[in-house]
């Protein structure tokens, strides 16, 4: 009600600055936020009560704690100048809050923020902490910046603190663990080491990625400094410069909808207490999302929260068979986006790879899959899964939707036109045995193919589902460059596979479109199995016959009839 009042008559400064809040939260849902968290906007700004359990790394002894100052730090360092609900002042302080936070600004400027906030709730529970907040020496009001480095600890507690964020909003009206003796089971954070990795390699805090096997967070290293985070975070998980804005406009929603209600409530979820049995995990499911700026990401962070739907599951060789027959049986038909997750070991014997040692990657694309004997596709993306994460997009692409960068001197810089000219379009090859054998001089190879040229594809699987041969990116002008396995080397690479799974991503209507299409293809093949005789013409007038005479007796003359 005092809201309302005292935007009657606003100030230019106030008309401003609803301007801008109103296009990323509807101005009627943040005056009743405001109306309702007026007094308490630590206490409406934090995460449900719960207890957090992780199987590796293990939780930190501070983390707990770190999450319970998450909203009174968000409170300090934007909201400290809003008054009381009845004043002007008050709702105008409050605007310039939710704009510092919310407001649409550059992915480094908002991850920026978020370490500010994670420096800030670490300083107040006692946590670790290596960055530091030097504000604008010209006192002209600016955000200042932050400098330091994280350690490879730290790296895992400012991931996971970004997925509590996602996880409170993402999970709404199921009771959870609650930490100080609530009922439920802890909420399982997601395994976040492959990031951890990805960032330290792309820092250079690991020189030789080779002996990433086995590496275990909690055995420290060298830190990564500020600059070198944010190239990463830029290059392959930017969706966490959102993490912040996202998060204080979900606690908005929430607090405008029923605060009494959801402070009472744990957002954890059942499915999420579970571990992870799929190749896509959770914490594999996340680190896709913060990759993605389109409608998959949403999905992807779904599942990173509370699983994915086993109904999304097109195929898993380990349960419908191995083999490129079975394989399309499954998911023919289907015309969305799929995720197809590999899982393989390298063969001992090769001298440019560790042996025996588990890998996965992965191939994202938003058009179903079809049997021909070309390339075909407007646009996938590679990605490595275990043990490190990458993103590889289309060439000429910016990966989720930034610039690119290099740190090669240093500095960070975009890339130019002449380093993404020359592309191709191979995306996708998936070729079957045709049904009806005819001869070819050069048979094209059989199974599933990822970039590259046909027979020097860049990831190609072949048609048991047994030997997967990946080649270095040299080959490939069609995905960017980068290794899909730790130590990859220039030669190739021949692994056997463990698994494959394919995620259906098109939702239920895409699913219900397959089913009609197998019951189409079923009603087709039993027509096909069925013979009419009456169809057929009268035997002395067929080519059959007059070939059967001819044989009998080739002297017979025969006159043509014209």
């Amino acid at each position: 009600m005092g809201a309302s009042t005292s935007t009657s008559n606003p100030s230019l400064e106030a008309q401003e600055q609803e301007t801008l809040a109103s296009a990323s939260l509807a101005l009627p849902l943040l005056r009743a936020a405001f109306s309702r968290s007026n007094g308490s906007l630590a206490e409406a700004l934090s995460p449900p009560p719960a207890a957090f359990r992780s199987d590796s790394p293990p939780v930190p002894p501070r983390f707990h704690d770190l999450v319970a100052r998450l909203g009174p730090a968000i409170a300090s360092l934007f909201f400290s100048d809003v008054g009381p609900a009845g004043d002007a002042a008050g709702w105008l302080g409050f605007l310039r809050g939710f704009n510092r936070c919310c407001a649409r600004v550059p992915a480094s400027q908002s991850l920026a923020l978020l370490l500010r906030v994670y420096a800030a709730a670490c300083a107040d529970a006692g946590a670790p902490c290596g960055l530091q907040f030097h504000p604008d020496e010209d006192g002209a009001g600016g955000e200042g910046k932050v400098v330091g480095e994280l350690a490879p600890g730290e790296i895992a507690v400012l991931l996971w603190m970004c997925w509590v964020m996602a996880w409170s909003g993402s999970a709404p009206g199921v009771s959870g663990g609650q930490e100080g003796g609530g009922k439920g089971e802890p909420v399982l954070l997601p395994d976040v080491t492959h990031l951890v990795l990805s960032a330290l390699v792309s820092a250079g805090a690991v020189a030789d990625d080779a002996g990433v096997w086995g590496w275990e967070v909690s055995r420290g290293g060298k830190g990564v400094k500020v600059q070198e985070f944010t190239s990463w975070v830029l290059s392959t998980a930017a969706g966490l410069g959102n993490c912040l804005s996202r998060y204080v406009q979900e606690r908005f929603r929430s607090c405008a909808a029923d605060p009494v209600e959801e402070r009472s409530v744990s957002t954890g979820n059942t499915s999420s207490c579970n571990p992870d049995v799929y190749l896509l995990t959770r914490g594999r499911a996340w680190a896709i999302s913060l990759s993605l700026r389109n409608t998959l990401s949403e999905k992807f962070l779904s599942a990173s929260v509370i699983g994915m739907d086993t109904e999304d599951l097109l195929y898993r060789s380990s349960v419908h068979g191995k083999g490129l027959s079975r394989f399309w049986s499954c998911v023919e038909g289907y015309k969305g986006p799929v995720l197809i997750l590999l899982s393989a070991f390298s063969r001992s014997g090769g001298d440019n790879v560790d042996t025996d040692q588990r890998w996965g990657i992965g191939i994202l694309t938003e058009e179903g899959l079809q049997n021909k004997d070309t390339f075909y596709g407007s646009s996938a993306s590679l990605c490595s899964t275990y043990p490190i994460f990458r993103m590889l997009p289309p060439s000429g692409m910016t990966c989720a939707g930034h610039f690119l960068f290099t740190t090669a001197d240093s500095s960070l810089r975009p890339y130019c036109a002449s380093d993404l000219a020359g592309k191709e379009k191979n995306f996708i090859y998936c070729h079957l045995h045709p049904q009806i054998r005819v001869y070819e001089a050069k048979p094209k190879p059989v199974g599933l193919g990822f970039g590259g040229t046909i027979g020097n594809e860049r990831i190609f699987l072949d048609e048991d589902f047994s030997k997967l041969t990946v080649r270095h990116h040299a080959v490939d002008k069609t995905y960017q460059h980068g290794s899909l396995i730790p130590n990859q080397g220039y030669l190739p690479v021949e692994a056997s596979v463990l698994d494959v799974e394919v995620w259906g991503l098109g939702g239920e209507a895409t699913r219900r479109q397959q089913d009609m299409y197998k019951k189409r293809e079923d009603i087709f093949s039993e027509q096909r199995r069925k013979v009419d005789l009456k169809t057929f013409g009268n035997w002395e007038d067929s080519p059959e016959k007059m070939m059967m005479d001819m044989i009998s007796d080739p002297n017979a003359v025969r006159r043509e009839d014209r």
